[in-house]
């Protein structure tokens, strides 16, 4: 049977492949949050290959959850923390110029400066936020 970090690395072989295919087919990065926004928006260009891109996630997580419960694990939290949690995530987003998957999968990727700081702004700030709920 798989390891945990079997699992993990498959799944980040997953993500960097659709973000590798996504960008040499769409020219387009794999910013969730962006692919969310821009699917959700007025303009219907390129909302297609958005919703399907969305509906793989989807379909990825519901196959996974079939197939490996126990890659996927068990929810830590209620549903209703859950949909806090996804808004307040969502906010800050849009305040940030993007998602960690965006910058963290894509951006860094590029080598670009604004996904570095971004990057290592959430990683520090995970961090300390770590250090300080564990000494409290």
């Amino acid at each position: 049977m798989f390891e945990t970090w079997m699992f993990a690395l498959l799944g980040g072989v997953l993500i960097g492949g659709a973000s590798s295919l996504l960008l040499l087919t769409h020219g387009r990065i794999a910013g969730v949050s962006g692919i969310i926004a821009s699917a959700l928006s007025a303009d219907r260009s390129g909302r297609a290959w958005r919703l399907a891109f969305l509906g793989g996630l989807a379909l990825t997580g519901l196959v996974a959850s079939v197939v490996a419960p126990r890659a996927v694990g068990s929810p830590g939290a209620s549903m209703s923390l859950v949909a806090i949690a996804g808004l307040l995530v969502g906010y800050g987003t849009r305040t940030g110029g993007g998602c960690t998957s965006g910058h963290g999968v894509c951006g860094l990727s590029r080598l670009s400066s604004r996904s570095i700081v971004a990057v290592a702004t959430f990683m520090s700030t995970g961090a300390l936020t770590v250090w300080l709920m564990r000494s409290a």
